[in-house]
């Protein structure tokens, strides 16, 4: 009877464990896109106080490279174009004689002309005074042509001078470093007073709002999925118990791979699988590098 009791007991036992077992159809970690931001300015970073772990919104300033070498070029620059522009000539003042002296011979023109009408004036003297007109005309015509070559040919001598200045604006708007996305910064590189160059890394983003757990398939199970499904995604909530989340297939491979040491057994290494990557939400439990379970 004693005997009897132990074997029912154990039998017991194993059903608990086994009613407590679940099966899924696949597990992997999660991950997400990471970027790293890099400096575009060489100089000295005046002001970089962000921490690890912050959070940054899109087009946020979070600091700057000491950029007063390329200000004090860029106004040397505009002195020399205001220098360089100050040498056009006044073409309205310095025809403006000339203009004077035509509307007074065309009033002689007119006048001799009424004369002439009236017997009053010969011919060669309107012919004179039509011929005085017309150099006067040429006259204006000749001096602001030469005086529109000589204007054009200054504000082409300066146009190389407004090209450097907006290079200069380029790098100085390189020095301000902007937040390129919404993230948490994961990792920082680079200090405050710290010297930067182009390409020196600051500091690693990345956008937890969404994470994406990577899983791994077997080819029988290929006819399971397909893109846009939802699945759930169960992750540990550390009380042996699982917390379920609402998962999207979002990317699924062509090409069959060994199973990752990481996830599998040794022997289960042998066998080829697909990766996937499943898209969930994160309501802020989800950390990169967790481990979760997929139930299609």
């Amino acid at each position: 009877m004693k005997q009897f009791s132990i074997i029912t007991f154990i039998i017991l036992l194993l059903t608990a464990c086994n009613s407590k077992k679940t099966n899924f159809d696949a597990s992997g970690s999660f991950e997400t896109e990471e970027t790293i931001i890099s400096a575009e300015a060489s100089g000295v970073l005046k002001q970089f106080t962000l921490e690890e772990g912050q959070e940054l919104k899109a087009g946020q300033d979070i600091g700057f490279v000491d950029s007063t070498q390329l200000y004090l070029k860029k106004k040397q620059l505009e002195s020399q174009v205001r220098s360089t522009l100050s040498q056009k000539p006044n073409i309205s003042a310095q025809i403006a004689a000339l203009k004077v002296q035509l509307k007074t011979t065309e009033k002689e023109q007119q006048r001799i002309s009424n004369l002439v009408k009236a017997d009053a004036a010969t011919q060669k003297q309107l012919d004179d005074v039509t011929s005085q007109v017309e150099v006067f005309k040429k006259q204006i015509e000749a001096q602001h042509s030469a005086l529109g070559i000589t204007s054009e040919s200054i504000s082409q001598q300066a146009n190389p001078l407004q090209v450097q200045i907006e290079q200069l604006n380029d790098q100085l708007a390189k020095c301000r470093i902007v937040n390129p996305l919404n993230g948490i910064v994961l990792t920082k590189y680079a200090g405050q007073n710290e010297m930067a160059m182009p390409g020196k890394a600051l500091y690693k983003i990345a956008d937890v709002s969404f994470l994406y757990l990577r899983a791994y398939i077997t080819g029988a199970q290929l006819s399971q999925v397909k893109l846009n499904q939802n699945v759930k995604v169960m992750v540990d909530d550390g009380t042996k118990n699982y917390k379920e989340h609402t998962g999207t297939i979002t990317w699924i491979s062509n090409k069959a791979e060994f199973t990752p040491k990481t996830i599998q057994t040794k022997e289960e290494r042998a066998n080829m699988v697909y990766a996937i990557k499943i898209k969930v939400k994160n309501d802020g439990l989800l950390k990169i590098g967790m481990y979760g379970e997929i139930k299609f």
